[in-house]
């Protein structure tokens, strides 16, 4: 009788986490509700998309779920933020049903595995605070906008942004 064959071992896979500021401040790490990644279906879905442009499109929709979870959490400054991180490859398994970039979040990502942050910075809050109560055109509004980019070094930064709105 032969062993099954074992999963192919995989790298480091780049996750695009939506998240909140309030959410930040956990010490163990982020326990994301969602998570978009660079996935074969997404590749799949825009095969003239290169490595970059294809990472591009998993932070996007990673900023999109970002204003879907402020809505759930009227407490939370509204800027939008994406968590930026490297997890094992074997932990980022396709989310069947959703977006091509969507996949499983792991139930923490610590933060040593975090790479970089990226928020709104205070002129987007009234558009991403329309967009959270369902205003459709603020949603495109804040879509249009950067999202600024820290490195993980400037966690506890980013994480005085809570107290701001």
């Amino acid at each position: 009788m032969t062993a099954p064959p074992r999963p192919r071992e995989t790298g480091p896979v780049r996750l695009y986490l939506p998240a909140t500021l309030p959410a930040l401040a956990d010490p163990e790490g982020l326990r994301p509700a969602a998570a978009h990644a660079v996935t074969p279906g997404l590749r799949a879905a825009l095969p003239d998309e290169d490595a970059e442009g294809l990472e591009f499109v998993a932070m996007l929709a990673a900023a999109d779920a970002s204003v879907l979870t402020l809505a759930d959490h009227p407490e939370a400054p509204r800027r939008r933020v994406v968590v930026v991180a490297e997890v094992p490859g074997p932990l980022a398994r396709p989310q069947p049903g959703g977006l091509p970039s969507a996949v499983e979040p792991p139930p923490v990502v610590p933060w040593r595995a975090v790479v970089s942050l990226h928020v709104d910075d205070e002129d987007a809050v009234s558009d991403v605070a329309a967009a959270a109560a369902g205003d459709e055109e603020a949603g495109d509004r804040a879509a249009e906008r950067d999202l600024l980019w820290y490195d993980v070094s400037e966690l506890d930064e980013v994480r005085r942004l809570a107290t701001t709105p």
